[in-house]
């Protein structure tokens, strides 16, 4: 094959197709019409030898094939995209930019709050658009339209870039009043009341079942590997909401330490250790290989860096 012969706008195309599997939306994507799109996957098959997308009963499906040349295409695109990036240096303090994030409530309690005052000194005229986990999913942020995800993943897309903000270990947030700071052991645990909350991954939640085990996440699952099981009387996915429950009721809420801390100047609050291991959780950034090189978000995602680092020191 002579390299001089391939028109780069068709690796553009292949990388839209492969993203979208739809002829339409990736030509909508582009801006060109879907004759064009069409003609372009034909020019595609050629140049590969490869029908690559193939029809089938739940939509437009990769090839082998181009499942395999789907990173390679995209790798070559993110240089492509770095060699003719402007080299201009983001000017934080005149910025007016808005960054668009999507953010746990975990997030939003515990690291969102210093981000804010560190942008306020360092550049005050950029503006924050937060977002919940349902009002996203993972194809937003592919295509850069929410500028990065700040969560707990069980599963992230390969293609997506990431960086571990810390690691956090779990407590309990109890009554001062509750009876079980008497006598606090894996029993009395099981024996009490208990406020369930979490909201992993991306996209619309659904109800919760209290016998499924693995969707109701680390604490239940450190439990099962004991053989044991709490008593859940009410699920949120409100970090805040299981915060003032375990304040006001007979309720106890196992939550990570960095967001008990938040509480540690409640005095109707206990935050204690649970009286079993629980493995410890990671908060994550992700973000799109199409916003990598930016300068602009650069600064954001190394700024974001540093106010986790801060946090995580106490």
């Amino acid at each position: 094959m002579n390299i001089s012969r391939i028109d780069l706008n068709l690796l553009v195309y292949f990388d839209v197709l492969l993203r979208e599997l739809n002829v339409t939306r990736a030509a909508d994507q582009l801006g060109i019409s879907q004759p064009a799109m069409s003609n372009g996957l034909k020019r595609l098959r050629t140049l590969f030898d490869d029908p690559l997308l193939i029809r089938t009963s739940k939509g437009m499906t990769p090839t082998e094939r181009a499942s395999e040349l789907k990173p390679v295409i995209r790798e070559l695109l993110n240089g492509l995209e770095k060699a003719v990036q402007p080299k201009a240096e983001f000017n934080a303090r005149e910025s007016e930019q808005v960054f668009r994030m999507m953010a746990s409530d975990y997030a939003e309690s515990t690291l969102i709050p210093l981000l804010i005052a560190r942008l306020r000194n360092e550049a005050p005229k950029v503006i924050l658009d937060i977002m919940t986990p349902s009002d996203v999913n993972f194809s937003d942020v592919e295509q850069g339209r929410v500028d990065m995800a700040i969560n707990r993943f069980d599963n992230i897309p390969q293609s997506f870039h990431q960086k571990v903000l810390w690691k956090d270990t779990f407590s309990c947030l109890i009554n001062r009043t509750h009876p079980v700071l008497k006598d606090f052991n894996l029993d009395s645990y099981l024996d009490s009341h208990h406020v369930w909350v979490s909201k992993t991954g991306m996209g619309v939640g659904v109800g919760m079942d209290p016998d499924d085990v693995q969707r109701l996440g680390w604490v239940d699952e450190a439990l099962a590997r004991l053989d044991a099981k709490r008593r859940i009387t009410v699920f949120t996915r409100n970090y805040q909401a299981a915060s003032s429950l375990a304040e006001r009721q007979d309720l106890i809420a196992t939550v990570p330490s960095k967001m008990a801390r938040l509480q540690q100047d409640n005095t109707r609050v206990s935050i204690v250790s649970p009286p079993f291991d629980i493995p410890p959780i990671e908060l994550t950034m992700a973000w799109s290989p199409l916003l990598q090189h930016n300068p602009a978000h650069k600064w954001m995602r190394e700024l974001i860096t540093e106010t986790a680092r801060i946090i995580d020191r106490f």
